[in-house]
């Protein structure tokens, strides 16, 4: 049986529906106008840029990306042609890969964070209270652990 949704509670699913995707949608513009990048491409960059040795095999990429392994493979590519991620064959398995952030792509990725860092601030954590910032994180990480089982 259908468990539709109530008033209150359809109200709430298109808030959050609109509000998560002229969100993302602003970041992915943002980020394409000032760094010349798309979302997807900064958020690989950061993965890597926090990884030991700025370095993951491609497989945990697409995991900590939530992308296809094809998806990611294609926007590594696009990295590869700019220079700012360096793809390397593993020495133990011969089927996988590496990708390695390189220095171009660690200098493209500090010269873009200032302004995507703004644009979060401004259109995510100004228009909230200390509260609601905290109740954010609260139920993101709820949703989150959620979606993850």
């Amino acid at each position: 049986m259908t468990r539709w949704l109530d008033d209150d509670e359809q109200r709430a699913w298109r808030a959050f529906y609109a509000a998560a995707t002229l969100l993302i949608d602003r970041l992915d513009r943002e980020l394409q106008h000032d760094a010349g990048m798309p979302h997807a491409y900064y958020e690989i960059l950061v993965v890597l840029s926090e990884s030991p040795g700025r370095s993951l095999r491609m497989s945990e990429l697409a995991v900590l990306t939530r992308s296809s392994r094809s998806r990611l493979s294609h926007a590594v590519t696009r990295l590869e042609s700019r220079g700012w991620v360096r793809r390397r064959d593993c020495d133990d398995d011969k089927r996988g890969q590496f990708a390695d952030l390189t220095d171009e792509g660690f200098a493209a990725l500090e010269a873009a964070a200032p302004g995507h860092v703004e644009t979060v601030r401004t259109h995510l954590f100004d228009p909230l209270t200390p509260e609601q910032v905290e109740q954010l994180r609260e139920i993101s990480q709820q949703i989150t652990e959620t979606l993850k089982q």
